[in-house]
């Protein structure tokens, strides 16, 4: 009996013990949210003036020039000189030295870090459904989640007018936007963690959203272009030959090409050594599973506006004669947020990457994983055209643009809700649109501010300041 009256003590003293402390409530929660406007009003966020030493555009495009290759540089500087638009799209570094300085409510999710408009698409999961979400988190890092906002919205605000939309059409793409991020957010509070993990946003769920019928059937044709798409029919014959005694990727200079700087048998070695690291991060299943692939070449491919000038390309490897996979590896510089939000925690800024794709995709590829060069580069690999569809956004008609954006909050919402606090961030937006119609006029002044940005650049390269390299 003694030993009972012991063990029933025992049993008690861990029920009550303080390691085991309650969870806040949701409504404790919500109001730690809320309370954060005493320090940071929602109205704060408004306010876009460039501060007097504010850093010279042209000088940030340099820094973020450095340790890029040197002859796609040129391609860069033309990308970006297109329009204002496509400059955004190569400056998150300026924005995230503008961001820096503007206000915050304190609350840090794992943000992209570079959230523009294009950055989203569909995408398959392992198990071959089609999704939508972010796709590029190349800057990924911990940060205020008001930064993803505030470039996503301005993000907007450029297209519409790149479109050659009113005005007051880019400014109600922002409110749906931020609209659709807080309303999106009060439900993600209400659920459970896991059901939070758990969800996912289908690209058909997506496609029932557009209202006009045009735009609708010509999503529906993408979307089945996409699933009929094999790596064998459709992949292979554009980007590899095998006019050879082996497969090769095909050359199409200066956007693909093969690095020719270092003996052929050395370049096969680093790339074999680069290799076995990269499959050393990927779990035991999946190195299985890539081990019945053989590397069988390697090129350079030039990506996106932002990582123009990257070391980026992409590796075909075989299984058998007709059993290719095309895998793409991109380099990982230090994410354009760390001088402002902080360090990253990995030493690798390739697993950096990764780690952002796990937190903030609903799905990831079933080939990611990083890795580092001979020269101490770091890379993150996935897998090239997984079924990816991006936006054709400069098919958009003004209701569509609405709709989209509608889209993009929704799925921000739930990136920021699986690494933050949904509750606390719904109790600082609240239920008004008052955070909605501060972030509409912030995103108007950032984007007349990129307009004089562009033009900054422009006058530079008319100037011959810059070498420029204009694609057909």
């Amino acid at each position: 009996m003694a030993k009972n009256r012991k063990s029933s003590k025992t049993s008690s003293s861990i029920e009550t013990s303080p390691s085991l402390q309650s969870h806040p409530t949701r409504d404790e929660l919500y109001a730690i949210g809320k309370s954060l406007r005493d320090k940071c009003s929602r109205q704060d966020h408004a306010v876009w003036r460039a501060p007097e030493n504010r850093q010279d555009p042209l000088d940030l495009i340099e820094e973020a020039n450095r340790g890029r290759i040197p002859q796609l540089v040129p391609i860069r500087h033309g990308r970006m000189l297109q329009s204002p638009f496509t400059f955004y799209r190569g400056a998150a570094l300026h924005m995230a030295s503008d961001l820096a300085g503007t206000p915050s409510s304190g609350l840090r999710v794992q943000a992209c870090g570079d959230c523009h408009l294009l950055n989203f698409g569909a995408f398959a999961t392992p198990e071959r459904r089609l999704i939508f979400d972010i796709n590029d988190l190349d800057e990924t890092l911990p940060a205020p989640w008001e930064w993803d906002v505030k470039r996503l919205t301005a993000s907007f605000v450029l297209a519409c007018r790149d479109n050659g939309f009113s005005e007051d059409t880019a400014r109600d793409a922002v409110l749906c936007c931020v609209r659709s991020y807080r309303e999106r957010m009060v439900e993600y509070s209400n659920m459970r963690v896991l059901d939070v993990w758990y969800a996912s946003i289908d690209a058909e769920d997506v496609k029932r959203t557009i209202q006009d019928e045009e735009s609708r059937k010509r999503m529906q044709k993408r979307l089945e272009k996409a699933q009929e798409r094999s790596v064998l029919e459709h992949e292979f014959p554009e980007l590899a030959t095998t006019a050879g005694m082996a497969p090769m990727i095909k050359e199409n200079p200066p956007l693909i090409y093969h690095l020719r700087e270092k003996g052929h048998e050395e370049q096969t070695a680093n790339v074999q050594r680069a290799f076995a690291r990269y499959r050393e991060t990927m779990q035991e299943d999946r190195r299985l599973l890539l081990d019945r692939y053989k590397v069988m070449d390697v090129a350079i491919k030039v990506v996106g506006v932002g990582s123009v000038g990257t070391f980026c390309g992409i590796l075909l490897l075989m299984a058998s004669e007709h059993d290719p996979l095309f895998l793409q590896f991109k380099q990982a510089r230090p994410s354009v947020l760390q001088a402002y939000a902080g360090k990253s925690l990995h030493s690798n800024d390739g697993q950096r990457i990764v780690h952002g794709c796990r937190m903030m995709q609903s799905a990831s590829d079933l080939f990611l994983g990083w890795t580092e060069g001979e020269l101490g580069r770091h890379f993150y690999v996935r897998q090239l055209k997984d079924m990816k569809i991006k936006p054709l956004v400069e098919l958009f008609t003004p209701s569509v643009m609405l709709q989209y954006a509608e889209v993009c909050g929704w799925t921000l919402a739930h990136a920021h809700a699986r690494s933050g606090e949904p509750t606390k961030i719904s109790g600082y937006l609240g239920k008004s649109d008052t955070f909605d119609k501060a972030v509409a006029e912030f995103s108007i002044a950032y984007a007349d501010q990129s307009e004089r940005d562009h033009e900054v650049l422009m006058k530079a390269a008319r100037a011959g300041k810059l070498e420029v390299f204009v694609e057909e």
